[in-house]
């Protein structure tokens, strides 16, 4: 058997997937597995059907990676893989999509709407932009629907803030989802299946000291203080992990998920879901793997090996 580690892609967060890619590599190694670590290219399915017994661990993030794509390639091409399938990526990919269908499942999710560049073109951007303000209110998140590591995301505490917001997360996309900002304590649990299911992992408490969990905020060294398990209530890091796992089976996940939320008064809200969680030193999965005195390759290595069994 051949693990193929598959980072980097062409998406802006390129870099992150490369750091995970070399660091998920080289747990595996470490665990006796034979490891290649390729990117996604003209080569990448000679590579992959010329090898005996292959097994993906797709490390992409944003873009191929997380809207399932390269999933639904990967299936196509009778390779098993590790991680949710190509339909539960789709949907978990675009924000405003996982959000309604964890909100129909009776979980806590943030008041939201998503709007196209073109709505406010047709319709008049003042009158829209307006309308944002008096049914949410402020502050406000403003996100791209379809992207990762907090790229293009502003927090916007005021009307005058809108416009410059939009226009960031429309830089990632033609779609933007504007939320109620949520205040609490941040927390990302991450979701691992096993023998008896999925069950999470102790929840990591985030504490960015610029007081938003931003791009900056997630890759720089000593940015933010993480805390794990959290500074919580034994109650409600429980209730974390129960929001966590319903997510999880909600959206359809497979193998392993990070779910991002936040306790307010008491109760997790579910922010966003995650297929392919970033592995890297500043990330949260390898805390949670810590904390739960799990070992980030033997962990991987027996999900690689479920996803070889299930082709078989």
């Amino acid at each position: 058997m051949t693990v193929f580690v598959i980072a980097g892609g062409l998406s802006h967060e390129r870099e992150v997937s490369l750091r995970s890619g070399k660091r998920l590599a080289a747990a595996l190694r470490k665990q006796g597995l034979g490891v290649e670590e390729v990117d996604v290219n003209a080569e990448l399915v000679s590579q992959l059907l010329d090898a005996a017994d292959p097994v993906a661990v797709p490390v992409l993030h944003g873009g191929l990676g997380e809207d399932g794509a390269l999933r639904e390639a990967l299936w196509t091409l009778g390779v098993p893989f590790v991680g949710s399938d190509g339909a539960s990526s789709r949907r978990t990919f675009d924000k405003s999509v996982a959000t309604r269908l964890v909100k129909s499942a009776g979980l806590v999710t943030p008041r939201q709407v998503a709007l196209p560049d073109d709505i406010f073109r047709e319709l008049g951007a003042q009158a829209i932009m307006s309308a944002i303000g008096d049914r949410l209110g402020f502050p406000l998140m403003v996100k791209p629907s379809r992207s990762g590591s907090a790229l293009g995301a502003t927090k916007v505490d005021s009307a005058d803030e809108l416009p410059s917001a939009l226009v960031g997360a429309f830089a990632y996309g033609k779609m933007a989802v504007i939320e109620e900002f949520v205040t609490g304590t941040e927390l990302a649990v991450t979701v691992i299946d096993d023998e008896t299911g999925p069950r999470a992992l102790p929840p990591v408490e985030i504490r960015p000291t610029s007081n938003v969990y931003d791009y900056e905020a997630r890759y720089t060294a000593g940015a933010t203080r993480f805390v794990t398990p959290g500074d919580l209530p034994d109650e409600l890091l429980e209730a974390a992990g129960r929001l966590a796992v319903q997510t999880h089976e909600v959206l359809g996940h497979r193998d392993i998920s990070r779910v991002d939320m936040i306790v307010r008064d008491g109760v997790p809200v579910f922010l966003e879901s995650n297929v392919a969680p970033g592995l890297t030193d500043t990330s949260l999965v390898p805390l949670a793997f810590e904390a739960a005195d799990l070992d980030l390759g033997e962990v991987f290595a027996r999900l690689v090996e479920r996803a070889r069994l299930r082709s078989h």
